[in-house]
């Protein structure tokens, strides 16, 4: 399996997915190190901790699966709503762990938001969101999956992406070890079992943007997007922060919002568009895409004149054809 580097002079073949060989290694990884953090049980079946078990075992279900769900990406070129439906089934067995686990659906409403809405609303420091939290987490999963796949397309991107939040949730968990202190604390263990999914995670990553970044060697492949995106929304599921991952998924978030246009096809804008390049001065630049003003609907022509408004869209019109240009 091969493809052509389009950012390059050279049109050479390159090796892809690797991202297969870095999730085979981190599950080989993953499946030898099951029994070491529950060596000190062994020999205490009556003080065995089944629900951590539990919990790990269903985090690499959910990762197994979205693993094949790539690979299955990668060899069939699956439709979009096959990339909705598949992510939901490979959460359920997290979320029914997470649901017989007895773990809290309880949020703190920020403060912020309670100062603001305190003259009308009289709202309370937490909320028990129930089912709806549920809910919330499998919208997370299937985000995940998909935002590093979206935001790709570009040498060490998926890689360097996935290497930057993962390294940044790997601290975030450090920190909050350090600030609880005692394993005794509540939480403790929650960031400790988000530290065992994620340091090996990194260090595969790592090893994979050295080869990937560029000019690259290799190419990650789909594979490698849904892995990561499903590891880092496992670990805050498990760690309990699920809502602090979406900070560090700002930029995904972002250009989720910004691709809306395309993906519901309120633009007529192919969804995968790489840079154009220019093999003069060997170098990349937007991408644009052209089309018919009539072609247009509403909600496309509001969308694109604000982005021409505040600088987000480069867009020249050709009134003799009628089409537009657009970057």
């Amino acid at each position: 399996m091969y493809g052509n580097d389009q950012c390059k002079v050279s049109n050479a073949p390159v090796p892809e997915p690797m991202g297969v060989i870095c999730a085979a290694v981190y599950l080989i990884v993953m499946f030898v190190f099951i029994p070491i953090p529950f060596l000190e049980w062994i020999g205490h079946e009556a003080e065995f901790p089944h629900e951590k078990l539990l919990a790990v075992l269903s985090g690499l279900i959910s990762i197994s699966t979205a693993i094949l769900l790539g690979f299955a990406d990668d060899m069939l070129d699956l439709r979009w709503r096959h990339k909705l439906l598949f992510p939901t089934l490979s959460s359920l067995p997290l979320l029914m762990v997470y649901y017989v686990s007895g773990n809290s659906t309880t949020v703190i409403v920020p403060s912020i938001v309670r100062h603001l809405l305190q003259p009308w609303i009289l709202l309370p420091i937490t909320i028990n969101i129930s089912f709806v939290y549920y809910i919330f987490m499998g919208m997370v999963i299937v985000f995940c999956t998909n935002a590093i796949n979206i935001l790709a397309g570009v040498n060490g991107l998926e890689s360097g992406q996935s290497l930057v939040i993962s390294a940044s949730v790997s601290l975030f968990n450090v920190v909050q070890l350090v600030r609880l202190e005692s394993e005794n604390s509540t939480g403790f263990w929650h960031h400790i079992i988000s530290l065992y999914f994620l340091l090996p995670f990194t260090a595969c990553t790592a090893v994979l943007f050295y080869f990937n970044k560029y000019p690259s060697r290799v190419f990650v492949g789909d594979t490698f997007c849904y892995w990561s995106g499903m590891t880092l929304a496992v670990v805050s599921i498990l760690g309990h922060f699920s809502k602090t991952l979406m900070l560090f998924f700002i930029p995904q978030i972002v250009n989720f919002v910004y691709s809306t246009p395309q993906l519901f096809h309120l633009v007529p804008c192919p969804r995968h568009r790489l840079p154009k390049y220019d093999p003069k001065t060997d170098t990349v630049s937007m991408s644009v895409a052209e089309f018919k003003k009539s072609e247009l609907k509403t909600l496309g022509k509001a969308f694109l004149a604000i982005c021409r408004a505040v600088g987000m869209l480069h867009m020249e019109e050709f009134e003799r054809t009628e089409t537009v240009t657009c970057a």
